[in-house]
């Protein structure tokens, strides 16, 4: 039995490597030491590579979307103009003498209503879908959206102060300012619901995130309130525009308009890159994010600022326009991750995208005439959000 107990433990050992370092010589295909590798990291690599394959295929999927949203809104409307009127409209800008009729009512209708309604259309649909990623990351809150900072409140009790009492009241004001007394109310009414907002939700230069959220839904409440009131008072034809203003609609768009609006959008633009990372440190919790270094305070207000900007140009432009800036982020982020270098440019896109589908389709269900844009928005966002409700528990809601 010893004996048979010492071969065995002999045949053992010579079955196992002598040393560490003998347990290393495996041989490569070339007959050399083959390197060992650190345990696990093959696949940590891959589940990294899986998740920005995942993102990058969504943003394409964006892309994609976007850009046959972009055709649709060129081509639909009450005035059928084909894909193919594009070169001719094209040529005629640079052509010596006069065009034939058709193709100067072609280049009318592409040039001075579609393409601006169009670009109209990218600019607010990302603007508000990009803000209101911002702002669910800001508050860690799937419900935010860009109204929550009193921008929309604020613009749009301006906006339906002037609409309601440009004739009487406010007359000296719209007289000055002429056709771009709205817009500009709207601008100045969200940049000061915003300002007063920070104001109550900051002390000693700390913004308190819990504040600033319950500051804005009693700022967003007095504002209702006070246009209300307003309506109330307003005569039958101020009542017919505030009602179409107040559900949107990118029927007013011009070059004009979009060029004095572009330097609000920009400012968001710049901002978005600004904040993703802040804003991925803040899904830790704002204790975990100021322990790893994160200028916290810094990235609010420039939140703030960039939804306060956009917000403020989109409403002064479109009017009031719902859904789009709490239904894009989570559709994205269900497409993307959570990772907000991801998920605010794939709003941008997917923002857009749904708002130039909208406005097609309120152009069509009615035509000749046009249906407001919020009506589609909430008829196409309420049922979605209501699907994710219920099927995203423990998830992102």
């Amino acid at each position: 039995m010893t004996v048979a107990r010492a071969d065995a433990r002999q045949d053992g050992a010579e079955r196992r490597p002598s040393s560490p370092q003998a347990s290393a010589t495996a041989m490569d295909a070339n007959g050399r030491p083959a390197r060992p590798k650190p345990a696990g990291r093959t696949g940590r690599v891959t589940r990294r590579g899986d998740r920005s394959g995942r993102a990058r295929l969504g943003i394409a999927v964006a892309a994609a979307l976007l850009g046959v949203a972009i055709v649709l809104s060129v081509a639909v409307g009450p005035t059928g103009i084909s894909l193919d009127a594009l070169p001719r409209v094209l040529a005629s800008l640079v052509a010596d003498g006069e065009v034939a009729p058709s193709v100067a009512r072609e280049r009318l209708v592409l040039l001075d209503i579609r393409l601006p309604r169009t670009v109209l259309g990218l600019l607010v649909g990302s603007a508000l879908a990009v803000t209101g990623a911002m702002m669910q990351g800001l508050f860690r809150n799937p419900l935010a959206d860009p109204g929550l900072v009193g921008a929309s409140s604020g613009a749009g009790l301006a906006a339906v102060a002037v609409i309601a009492l440009g004739g009487g009241l406010l007359a000296p004001v719209v007289g000055f300012l002429g056709n771009e007394a709205v817009p500009i109310a709207a601008v100045v009414g969200a940049f000061g619901s915003t300002m007063l907002l920070y104001s109550l939700s900051t002390r000693e230069r700390q913004t308190s995130v819990a504040t600033l959220l319950l500051a804005g839904v009693a700022i967003g409440a007095f504002a209702g309130a006070l246009s209300g009131l307003i309506v109330f008072k307003a005569d039958d034809r101020a009542l017919r525009d505030i009602t179409f203003w107040t559900l949107g609609s990118l029927g007013g768009a011009t070059w004009p308009k979009i060029a004095a609006a572009l330097p609000f959008f920009i400012v968001a633009a710049v901002a978005a890159p600004l904040v993703a990372r802040p804003l991925n440190a803040l899904l830790l919790g704002e204790a975990e994010a100021v322990h790893l270094g994160v200028a916290i305070e810094r990235a609010k207000k420039i939140a703030i600022v960039a939804a306060a900007c956009a917000v403020g140009a989109s409403v002064a432009l479109s009017g009031v326009i719902g859904f789009v800036g709490i239904v894009v982020p989570h559709l994205v982020r269900l497409a993307t991750g959570p990772d907000h270098r991801w998920v605010l440019p794939g709003a941008g896109l997917a923002g857009a995208a749904l708002l130039l589908f909208a406005d097609a389709a309120a152009r069509i269900l009615v035509s000749p005439a046009e249906l407001p844009i919020g009506i589609v928005t909430a008829a196409i966002g309420a049922p979605f959000f209501l699907w994710l409700l219920m099927n995203r528990r423990g998830g992102l809601l």
